[in-house]
C-alpha cells in the first residue's frame, strides 16, 4: 500500500500539480463482482410440498403396484386388491379398474395405525373412503386336453 502511495506521489510531483502529495492518501476498495441474491427455490421456512392425496381417480385402469393414494393420517382405507404400506400408501395388488367407495368401518384398535387415529372414537359410526381394484377378467378361452 505504501508503494502505491509513493508511486502516486511521484507522478504528482512530475506533473507539477497543485495538490500536496504528502497529504494525499490512496485507499483501495475492492467491490463485489456479483450482487448477492438468495435462493428462491428452497428457503428454510418453506419446505417442498409432499403432494399427498389421490394419485388415481375413480374409474381409471391401473397396473399392478401402482400407487393409488398417499396419506399421513388415515384418510383412505384399502379395499379389494389394494395393499397398505407402512407409511400409509395405498397401492394396487392386481391390474384392473379403480373404484372408490364410502363404507362404514370397524377399526381394529390392536393395530398401531388404528389406535393412533381412532382411539377416542369408540362406539361411533365412522365412514371412510375405500380404494378397490376390480381385476380384469381372465381369458375364458381354454383348450380341453383330456375328458374324464
Amino acid at each position: 500500500m505504501t508503494l502505491l502511495t509513493q508511486l502516486y506521489a511521484y507522478t504528482l510531483k512530475n506533473s507539477k500539480s497543485l495538490i500536496n502529495a504528502a497529504s494525499t492518501n490512496i485507499v483501495c476498495v475492492r467491490h463485489a463482482s456479483k450482487k448477492f441474491s438468495g435462493s428462491t427455490r428452497i428457503s428454510p421456512g418453506h419446505p417442498r410440498p409432499k403432494h399427498r392425496g389421490w394419485r388415481v381417480q375413480d374409474g381409471h385402469y391401473v397396473e399392478k403396484s401402482t400407487i393409488l393414494a398417499t396419506q399421513r393420517k388415515l384418510r383412505f382405507h384399502p379395499g379389494l386388491y389394494v395393499g397398505f404400506g407402512r407409511d400409509g400408501t395405498l397401492y394396487a395388488l392386481e391390474k384392473g379398474k379403480v373404484f372408490v367407495t364410502c363404507e362404514k368401518i370397524n377399526p381394529n384398535l390392536d393395530r398401531a395405525w388404528a389406535k393412533a387415529h381412532y382411539a377416542n372414537r369408540e362406539n361411533t359410526v365412522i365412514y371412510k373412503k375405500h380404494f378397490n381394484v376390480i381385476p380384469d377378467p381372465q381369458d375364458n378361452r381354454f383348450v380341453l386336453i383330456d375328458a374324464l
